[in-house]
């Protein structure tokens, strides 16, 4: 028995010893790359949970969790069932679920935000991050965008939303405000008298949003965003000696912001944060930031982490973001916590489980079942609804995450009709995307774009090849600000289709707006019904390292 023991206390000293041999001593931003917009996040115990903005994409409201605040796990989605709430058709770009805001309370989580095109702001509930989570409960009277709550020591629940309610006017552009209520959480009543707590930190200071409020050593902070989640974009923070106010705008304003930096600087457009305080006391902050890439922004909004230090000023508890630089950093040292890796998502999905895995969406909620896995393949409906329309398209895809890649999938797919086409698809907006597809007789290069997101959208066919088996690999190869499309009967064969292709239009300076860029699988027969279908054997999404000097 003794010596049962002694193997045992031997290998916990030598897992212990491998561990701390392994563990990095710094980590890299973004902790979520690729379109990971608006984080909020919450801690039970150990372990720490993080929800962000999905606007028309479905599953909504992806959950992520960590026990270090560096390696991520996609878990859930809060919006994970077609019948608990309907992305209806016309629910146009980038609208859709705006700014979570995920805590936890007495057992249970609670995610509250909006939903912008359709009925307004929602509160859902669940024991389980990973799900099921509850159907929505409206919340009547609760004017504006990116709700959040706030649980004060004796245990009454705050809403505080970003919107003017007190008629403050429009004294300049972009002038708005966060205002409270107190609010029932499971029953979403909103109780008692609404009140103004500010309208930014500043005269002339636009678009306040994203409101979080804390209570640190007795003193209340209030945290947002301000400036437009754009050059502009920045966190600034209030503070009060009571929960109702007045919250005065902290001396330090704004707390972190990269809106002085050149747009050549690698990390901009910082804001939108949430803070978090680990087991051992230490705080971090988690943010929305782009990456610039030769002057354009491929990945959209992505989630980055930053030290927090927590003073006491001249205004009262003020946080500083990463001491001594005052910026958000590339690499930095991580949060002083056990070192624990999660699995990858493998880069090859053969499609070998019964349901598809947390990575796969779909624009706007899919109400019937026009997809399906069968004998360890992905079975599309070729539906009417087209990629260019504010609909359900069949279209199921993945967030990019690098900004070189290479994407490949291998289709089985047959059709004696001009209008039926199945194949590879970059997407960003109605708008703006490129498709390479089979059709009839031929392989097509088509490529969407509406010229200042205005006025008609005319699909582009940039170049054909004729085709007429039914089984083809279809491919593109992004780097940097180009993409090659290819094609070919296997893996091995693939040559071009057309010369290179301008991302540009996919980027967030000519696409605009909230969403970010996609890749994945389609099957469309342009506005007419058919009964046809297509295969996916397999779908792969690899990062490509080479260099682009």
């Amino acid at each position: 028995m003794k010596r049962k023991l002694l193997a045992l206390t031997f290998f916990v000293l030598l897992t212990q010893w491998v561990w701390a041999q392994s563990a990095p001593e710094t980590f890299s931003n973004p902790i979520l790359s690729g379109f990971y917009p608006d984080p909020s996040i919450c801690r039970v115990s150990d372990t720490f949970y993080m929800v962000n903005s999905s606007f028309e994409w479905w599953p909504g409201l992806p959950i992520h969790q960590s026990k270090d605040l560096v390696n991520w796990e996609k878990i859930g989605h809060g919006l994970h069932r077609p019948d608990q709430i309907v992305y209806e058709a016309g629910l146009r770009n980038s609208n859709g679920i705006f700014a979570p805001t995920i805590r936890y309370h007495e057992g249970t989580f609670y995610i509250i935000t909006t939903m912008v095109g359709q009925k307004g702001n929602f509160i859902i509930k669940a024991k389980d991050p990973a799900g099921p989570w509850s159907d929505p409960i409206w919340i009547a009277d609760a004017p504006g965008i990116d709700p959040s709550l706030f649980w004060d020591d004796d245990g009454r629940c705050y809403y505080t939303g970003a919107g003017i309610i007190d008629n403050g006017g429009k004294n300049w552009p972009g002038k708005n405000g966060i205002w409270m209520q107190e609010i029932n959480p499971d029953t979403g009543k909103l109780l008692g008298d609404k009140k103004q707590l500010t309208h930014g930190h500043a005269t002339n200071a636009r678009w306040a949003e994203g409101p979080h409020l804390y209570k640190i050593d007795g003193e209340y902070l209030l945290l947002i965003g301000e400036g437009g989640t754009g050059e502009y974009h920045a966190v600034t923070v209030f503070n009060s000696k009571n929960l109702w106010g007045p919250y005065i705008p902290n001396h330090a304003n704004p707390v972190i912001t990269h809106r002085h930096l050149a747009k050549s600087h690698p990390i901009g457009q910082t804001g939108h944060a949430d803070l978090i305080q680990t087991v051992d006391g230490a705080w971090w902050s988690v943010m929305l930031a782009k990456r610039n890439f030769s002057g354009y922004t491929p990945l959209a909004r992505e989630t980055f982490l930053a030290k927090v230090k927590m003073t006491k000023q001249e205004s009262g508890i003020t946080p500083v973001f990463n001491p001594g630089k005052g910026l958000l950093l590339q690499e930095q040292e991580r949060p002083a916590l056990p070192w624990t890796p999660v699995p990858k998502i493998p880069e090859k999905d053969k499609f070998e489980k019964v349901s598809l895995g947390l990575e796969w969406n779909f624009l706007r909620t899919p109400t019937t079942d026009w997809y399906r896995i069968k004998d360890k393949k992905l079975v599309l409906d070729l539906r009417a609804e087209q990629l260019t329309e504010f609909v359900n398209p069949a279209y199921i895809a993945r967030r990019t995450k690098d900004f070189q890649y290479t994407a490949s999938t291998a289709i089985n797919f047959k059709t004696q009709k001009e209008n039926e086409k199945a194949g590879l698809v970059i997407y960003r907006r109605n708008g703006n995307q490129y498709q390479l597809l089979k059709g009839k007789d031929a392989i097509s290069l088509v490529r969407v774009f509406q010229k200042n997101n205005q006025g008609p959208i005319t699909p582009e066919i940039i170049a054909s090849v004729p085709y007429k088996h039914s089984k083809i690999v279809l491919a593109c190869e992004v780097t940097g600000l180009e993409v090659q499309f290819k094609y070919g009967d296997t893996s091995e064969t693939l040559k071009p289709i057309g010369a290179a292709q301008d991302y540009r239009i996919l980027t967030d300076e000519i696409a605009q707006k909230f969403n970010g860029v996609y890749i994945g699988m389609y099957a469309g027969s342009e506005g007419k019904k058919s009964k046809n279908t297509a295969t996916f054997d397999w779908f792969q999404l690899s990062p490509l390292s080479i260099s682009l000097m």
